[in-house]
């Protein structure tokens, strides 16, 4: 028998998700939502009309909606469904999900606006960080209804005068907790000093912090795809979900094929999309190759289509950088770019010729991304010295990424 659940964004209802008598998902946009002036599409992929999306043209958006790898099949066992049945993990964990989509079983109206949250103490938020890899996204906790992409362990928490808190019963988030990850030392320094530089250096990123709890360190970033709006004096801060989606999403490729050599989105592709989408394409244009040309000189060789988004509104925006970290500082991890950069997945054999095939297929001009790859490794170069050295492992990534820019500026001379 088909199972229905009902598809929000913000406070409206915009479809049904469908699981028909085989199994498989379909996607319908409601009639009322089709015929309001200021309605909007779910993805790029899913334009508005008044057709059934069958489970090959939906999946790619509510699939990526959903976490990935080991931590989903943890998920699914400890919920009781098939780690494969996108619909029933929706339909348990499909409360606060990134952006402004909210899932709800058929007929059921959304959980009233007077929010709940949980105060988290020292102990309380240690005590949940080492459940994560047994309770992944805490999935099956009562009140706990929240879904993020992606592999690694990480919980969306609530942030009020340094006040941590769980948001309970579709309570919106304000930020990311990701914990240390005890076979990649340091990984919490690694991943905020490089945001850290991204933003020294003028890049469109997100401000982290990072936090201890007992003995586990973790990272806090704070959502894009959240925002305060005034309230009155006195009251509870109102906080609206912003709708987005990652690159991926938006270009119908499915989660576990967001790496290019598999199936995953190039940079020809991604700068397309903003090209297509953004509201201010010279801005995002700009932003995205700065992400890519960072990206490079870090060696974050782990850049794909799900770690870029657009942030939708009034106006369509790429989203600020979110997700960087210097993978090449463990030996363990691919050496294999996700993407390719100008033909070449080696970003130790990336060359002049590579960042002229980039221009190309970016359709830019081949002088001003080349002049930018000299400007960012030499800011990059001015700007180490006034970054905090908090653990050995931001010491040994900063001494390799000086390694790194160095080696760009003597490798292309004559292009700079």
């Amino acid at each position: 028998m088909p199972r229905n659940l009902d598809v929000y964004l913000q406070q409206n209802l915009v479809g049904q998700l469908v699981q028909d008598h085989h199994g498989e998902l379909n996607f319908q946009y409601a009639d009322q939502w089709l015929n309001q002036p200021a309605a909007m599409a779910l993805s790029h992929s899913l334009p508005l009309r008044p057709a059934r999306y069958n489970r090959k043209a939906c999946r790619a958006f509510f699939g990526g909606i959903l976490p990935e790898a080991g931590n989903r099949e943890i998920i699914a066992k400890n919920l009781g469904i098939s780690a494969r049945n996108d619909f029933a993990m929706l339909e348990l964990i499909g409360g606060e999900c990134a952006g402004a989509v909210t899932f709800m079983p058929a007929g059921q109206s959304l959980p009233d606006r007077h929010y709940h949250y949980r105060p988290l103490s020292s102990e309380a938020l240690a005590e949940m960080l080492k459940k994560l890899p047994q309770r992944p996204l805490l999935a099956g906790e009562d009140g706990i209804r929240l879904s993020l992409a992606g592999a690694q362990d990480k919980i969306a928490v609530h942030l009020a005068g340094g006040q941590i808190s769980l948001p309970l019963g579709g309570a919106p988030s304000t930020h990311i907790l990701k914990p240390a990850i005890e076979r990649f030392a340091g990984i919490v320094f690694n991943e905020a000093w490089c945001l850290q530089l991204a933003r020294a250096l003028g890049l469109h990123t997100v401000a982290v912090t990072t936090g201890r709890a007992q003995e586990i360190d973790y990272l806090l970033i704070p959502r894009y795809d959240r925002a305060i709006r005034s309230s009155p004096p006195g009251s509870r801060e109102q906080l609206a979900r912003l709708h987005q989606e990652d690159f991926c999403q938006a270009l119908g490729i499915v989660p576990e094929n967001k790496y290019q050599n598999e199936g995953g989105p190039s940079l020809k592709q991604c700068f397309a999309l903003l090209r297509e989408l953004s509201s201010a394409p010279v801005v995002d244009l700009q932003r995205f190759l700065d992400a890519v040309i960072f990206n490079f000189l870090v060696g974050n060789h782990d850049a794909h289509g799900k770690n870029f988004s657009l942030v939708y509104g009034p106006e369509t925006r790429l989203a600020p950088l979110y997700d960087v970290l210097c993978t090449v500082y463990y030996p363990e991890l691919s050496r294999k770019m996700a993407m390719k950069l100008g033909g070449e997945y080696d970003s130790d054999k990336i060359s002049l010729k590579h960042f002229d095939q980039l221009a190309e297929e970016a359709a830019l001009a081949r002088p001003i991304v080349k002049r930018r790859v000299a400007e960012l490794a030499e800011a990059v170069l001015a700007n180490l010295p006034s970054l905090n050295i908090d653990h050995p492992a931001s010491l040994a990534i900063a001494n390799l990424v000086t390694g790194r820019c160095r080696r760009v500026l003597q490798k292309f001379p004559a292009a700079f």
